[in-house]
């Protein structure tokens, strides 16, 4: 299988334990991704679902944790991050 690698890019990671990361990725591919200034949504506060994280970033009433770079395990999707909702997680 090949490698999703490439310059480092915004994602939404979520993984097999209900978790969603944002993060900066190189490579997206397999079931452990290593994010660099990750945040997890600890509550969501969105009305679309996840997907809307992705789209245009977290809302007033979203949780978002501090960074920490980490390695994400048990990766169930990778959602392409917008530069609007990017502006918002950072």
């Amino acid at each position: 299988m090949a490698k999703a690698k490439s310059a480092s890019r915004p994602v939404i990671v979520c993984t097999s334990h209900r978790g969603v990361f944002f993060g900066h990725a190189e490579d997206t591919s397999g079931d452990t991704i290593n994010l660099k200034g990750a945040k997890m949504a600890i509550y969501w506060g969105t009305t679309r679902g996840v997907m809307q994280l992705a789209n245009t970033g977290p809302t007033s009433s979203s949780k978002i944790s501090l960074p920490a770079d980490i390695e994400v395990r048990g990766v169930t999707s990778v959602f392409e991050v917008t530069a609007e909702a990017a502006v918002k997680w950072e």
